[in-house]
């Protein structure tokens, strides 16, 4: 066996080389995992509340323009928020899917 062959790493060693790597990596973004969770509360919380309120606005502006025997406001207020939801649900599971993708990349 010469020197640039790599022969695959018995399962115990790369086991504990996968966990060295992500102990390191997890020490890299301590500090920064508080950032990131504050940051992800503030692109959920403004991804149900923009499309919540501009749904109020443009209900509102509807009710006073063509009156009639239905909210506006509350109808546009109701699909706003489940837009704002299916929203946040994007993000949540788009960052969820890269946390995955990166366990998984470590442990091959």
């Amino acid at each position: 066996m010469t020197s640039h062959e790599n022969p695959q790493k018995p399962d115990l060693e790369r086991e504990v080389d996968v966990r060295a790597r992500r102990k390191l990596r997890a020490k890299k973004r301590a500090g920064s995992e508080v950032w990131f969770g504050l940051g992800m509360m503030g692109i959920i919380g403004w991804s149900v509340s923009i499309p919540t309120l501009l749904g109020v606005f443009m209900g509102l502006w509807l009710d006073r323009n063509y009156p009639g025997g239905r909210s506006w406001t509350l109808a546009l207020l109701v699909a706003g928020l489940a837009l704002g939801c299916w929203n946040a649900w994007y993000w949540v599971a788009k960052e969820d899917r890269a946390i995955r993708e990166e366990q998984e990349d470590d442990d091959i």
